[in-house]
């Protein structure tokens, strides 16, 4: 685990060392107070909860997480570092999960620094607070299962743009997998056995139903695993790149 904080405090500092990170956090706070008290009509709504907030997270989320992971190995790559990161006397598994875990650290900070939104809500009245706060651990784990998907295909090429828009694309199919849309596709031929798979896979789904105040297991598993299957085959994906 020594060598994973070591990997961690490296790139989580890397985050800070340019205004990037500042600017990526204005603009993440901006969107997220606009969409909700503009756009979500917070204030005519009448009612003191965080809902509006935590329903446009997904949505926005499908931009602002790829766009944090499609710099953390096309960029190694890129500027020619991989190769250097690599030689360290840090496992390769150390290295993919230190990565994975400063990034998640980065967007838990931006996400963090919402909490002004928190306040405001309490000040209007009576929020249900534990509802808020599952929600918002199932906003962290939704942000992670983007990120762990965004930097398995950062790792496949030193273009970020690419990266960042396969990340999207893949991670809205996850998002949308059981959107009443798709599920009407599969029904009209695939076996339920199918449509109740492709369902299970939507991170709507599982965010969703944190978001109403229960923390299942299933969900806490859904997401966790599907983090450890993508940051496995992160590692898988930059071991032959290595090797080859």
């Amino acid at each position: 685990m020594s060598s994973v904080w070591a990997i961690f405090k490296r790139e989580f500092a890397a985050y800070f060392a340019t205004p990037l990170a500042y600017v990526f956090i204005v603009i993440f706070l901006f969107t997220m107070g606009a969409f909700t008290f503009y756009i979500g009509r917070f204030y005519e709504s009448n009612i003191a909860n965080l809902s509006i907030f935590f329903s446009y997270q997904p949505w926005l989320y499908l931009f602002f997480v790829p766009a944090i992971a499609m710099r953390l190995w096309a960029e190694e790559r890129r500027t020619g570092t991989m190769e250097l990161l690599l030689t360290l006397p840090v496992p390769l598994w150390a290295t993919v999960v230190g990565k994975f875990l400063a990034a998640w650290a980065f967007t838990g900070v931006a996400l963090a620094l919402t909490f002004p939104i928190w306040i405001t809500v309490n000040y209007l009245g009576q929020p249900d607070n534990g509802v808020i706060l599952a929600s918002y651990i199932g906003s962290l784990l939704m942000a992670g299962g983007y990120l762990a998907i965004g930097a398995c295909i950062s790792a496949t090429t030193n273009n970020q743009v690419i990266a960042f828009v396969v990340s999207v694309v893949v991670c809205f199919l996850f998002t949308v997998s059981g959107a009443p849309l798709v599920i009407d596709f599969f029904r009209a031929w695939a076996p339920l056995a199918l449509i109740d798979a492709v369902a299970s896979f939507s991170f709507l789904t599982h965010f969703l139903a944190i978001t109403q105040g229960v923390i299942d297991l299933r969900d806490i598993i859904f997401f966790f695993s599907l983090i450890a299957l993508f940051l496995t085959a992160n590692i898988v994906i930059i071991d032959l790149k290595r090797v080859g």
